[in-house]
Protein backbone atom coordinates (compact mmCIF):
# COMPACT_ATOMS: atom_id res chain seq x y z
CA UNK A 1 0.00 0.00 0.00
CA UNK A 2 1.01 3.42 -0.92
CA UNK A 3 1.95 5.37 2.56
CA UNK A 4 2.17 9.41 3.19
CA UNK A 5 5.83 9.85 3.15
CA UNK A 6 7.43 8.06 0.79
CA UNK A 7 8.82 8.88 -2.39
CA UNK A 8 8.14 7.56 -5.96
CA UNK A 9 9.09 8.15 -9.10
CA UNK A 10 6.13 10.01 -11.33
CA UNK A 11 4.95 10.37 -14.43
CA UNK A 12 3.68 13.76 -14.65
CA UNK A 13 3.00 13.76 -18.57
CA UNK A 14 1.24 15.39 -20.13
CA UNK A 15 1.97 18.91 -18.48
CA UNK A 16 0.80 21.98 -19.49
CA UNK A 17 2.51 25.37 -19.07
CA UNK A 18 4.37 25.69 -15.61
CA UNK A 19 3.45 22.36 -14.43
CA UNK A 20 6.03 19.11 -13.66
CA UNK A 21 6.51 17.53 -16.29
CA UNK A 22 8.07 14.16 -17.06
CA UNK A 23 9.41 10.97 -15.05
CA UNK A 24 10.35 12.93 -12.01
CA UNK A 25 10.18 11.97 -8.03
CA UNK A 26 7.13 12.84 -6.27
CA UNK A 27 6.55 12.81 -2.27
CA UNK A 28 3.36 11.64 -1.31
CA UNK A 29 1.31 14.14 1.51
CA UNK A 30 -2.42 12.11 0.95
CA UNK A 31 -3.59 10.82 4.48
CA UNK A 32 -3.22 6.76 4.60
CA UNK A 33 -6.51 6.53 4.76
CA UNK A 34 -7.11 8.27 1.82
CA UNK A 35 -4.12 6.37 0.28
CA UNK A 36 -5.50 2.48 1.47
CA UNK A 37 -9.32 3.57 -0.15
CA UNK A 38 -9.30 6.28 -2.95
CA UNK A 39 -7.41 4.73 -6.46
CA UNK A 40 -5.91 8.53 -6.68
CA UNK A 41 -3.52 10.02 -4.33
CA UNK A 42 -2.52 13.26 -3.35
CA UNK A 43 2.03 14.50 -4.16
CA UNK A 44 4.16 17.09 -4.23
CA UNK A 45 6.76 17.30 -6.92
CA UNK A 46 10.59 17.13 -6.22
CA UNK A 47 12.70 18.78 -8.33
CA UNK A 48 16.95 19.55 -7.89
CA UNK A 49 16.52 23.03 -8.71
CA UNK A 50 18.21 25.12 -5.81
CA UNK A 51 15.59 27.37 -4.59
CA UNK A 52 14.75 28.22 -1.18
CA UNK A 53 11.18 29.44 -0.08
CA UNK A 54 8.67 28.88 2.74
CA UNK A 55 6.78 26.54 1.12
CA UNK A 56 10.14 24.03 0.29
CA UNK A 57 11.95 21.67 1.94
CA UNK A 58 15.49 20.61 0.84
CA UNK A 59 16.43 17.02 1.08
CA UNK A 60 20.05 15.84 1.03
CA UNK A 61 21.24 12.82 -1.57
CA UNK A 62 20.54 9.16 -0.44
CA UNK A 63 17.62 10.95 1.66
CA UNK A 64 13.66 8.96 1.15
CA UNK A 65 16.28 7.51 -2.15
CA UNK A 66 17.10 10.32 -3.84
CA UNK A 67 20.31 10.00 -5.63
CA UNK A 68 21.10 13.60 -6.02
CA UNK A 69 20.12 16.98 -3.30
CA UNK A 70 16.45 17.84 -4.24
CA UNK A 71 13.60 20.04 -3.09
CA UNK A 72 10.58 19.22 -2.37
CA UNK A 73 8.08 22.23 -3.59
CA UNK A 74 5.51 22.28 -1.57
CA UNK A 75 3.49 24.94 -4.14
CA UNK A 76 3.69 21.94 -6.94
CA UNK A 77 0.88 19.14 -5.14
CA UNK A 78 -1.93 17.55 -7.52
CA UNK A 79 -3.70 14.46 -7.59
CA UNK A 80 -3.16 11.87 -9.29
CA UNK A 81 -3.87 8.66 -10.53
CA UNK A 82 -2.02 6.09 -8.38
CA UNK A 83 -0.86 3.98 -11.88
CA UNK A 84 1.64 7.35 -12.13
CA UNK A 85 3.07 6.25 -9.15
CA UNK A 86 6.35 3.99 -10.67
CA UNK A 87 9.10 2.82 -8.24
CA UNK A 88 9.53 3.55 -4.82
CA UNK A 89 12.49 4.87 -4.05
CA UNK A 90 12.24 5.41 -0.28
CA UNK A 91 10.64 7.12 2.50
CA UNK A 92 10.86 10.50 4.84
CA UNK A 93 11.51 10.82 8.60
CA UNK A 94 8.70 11.65 10.84
CA UNK A 95 11.09 14.62 11.51
CA UNK A 96 12.06 15.73 7.94
CA UNK A 97 7.51 15.22 7.33
CA UNK A 98 6.99 17.81 10.17
CA UNK A 99 9.11 20.08 8.02
CA UNK A 100 6.88 19.04 4.95
CA UNK A 101 3.53 19.67 6.81
CA UNK A 102 4.66 23.36 7.89
CA UNK A 103 5.86 24.19 4.07
CA UNK A 104 2.01 22.25 3.46
CA UNK A 105 0.35 25.09 5.56
CA UNK A 106 2.49 28.03 4.26
CA UNK A 107 1.77 26.72 0.45
CA UNK A 108 -2.26 26.81 1.55
CA UNK A 109 -2.03 29.45 3.53
CA UNK A 110 -2.82 27.79 6.58
CA UNK A 111 0.05 29.53 8.22
CA UNK A 112 2.44 32.88 8.05
CA UNK A 113 5.38 32.13 6.39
Amino acid sequence: MIKRGEIYMVDFNPARGSEQAGLRPGLVIQNDIGNRFSPTTIIASITTADRTYPFTVHLKAKEGGLSRDSIVNLSQILTVDKERLKNKLGSLSAKRMKEVDQALLVSLGLDEA
